[in-house]
């Protein structure tokens, strides 16, 4: 143990900064150590926390899906959305559909139309192959406002107003 005066001096003499780490211990605790290279490390611990949030998820989509399947699906997809993840769109054409791409392209415009609350597209509804393809980033957290479920699971009144029974 050093006493403050001491400290200052001994991190003058090396060129280094010392630092208050644990202010509230008794006695507290300071490290002696490039600040520069400490705000750094920081910023670059940061980024990596961040950059995992990131992650993408994907939601299959078929061009003849009943209503109730289309909604649960909807809902995964506000769910990622709501937990910061990416979202892509995928709907896969088989056989014949590909003689009724429009309506494939309807689905994904739907699914577009509906998720606008939650997400921007980054990538816009693309025919690849067999498939069309969009993708949709989160928007801030403060902005979202989910439309086909809330945040504890229970489905919304809203969900009730489109349930076939």
């Amino acid at each position: 143990m050093l006493r403050t005066d001491e400290a200052l001096r001994k991190a003058r003499a090396l060129g280094l900064d010392l630092i208050e780490v644990a202010p509230n211990a008794q006695p507290p605790v300071c490290r002696i150590l490039d600040f520069g290279k400490f705000r750094y490390d920081l910023s670059k611990q940061d980024k990596e926390r961040k950059q995992t949030a990131g992650r993408v998820k994907e939601v299959k989509f078929r061009v003849n899906i009943d209503e109730h399947d289309y909604l649960t699906k909807v809902r995964h997809a506000e769910e990622f959305l709501d937990k910061g993840n990416k979202v892509k769109v995928h709907l896969q054409f088989r056989g014949r559909e590909m003689a009724h791409q429009e309506l494939g392209m309807e689905v994904v415009l739907r699914v577009k139309e509906d998720l606008v609350t939650m997400g921007h597209v980054d990538m816009e509804p693309k025919l690849i192959g067999r498939a069309i393809g969009m993708t949709i980033s989160p928007l801030p957290a403060n902005k979202r406002k989910r439309k086909f479920g809330k945040p504890g699971g229970a489905p919304s009144p809203e969900d009730s107003d489109n349930h076939v029974g």
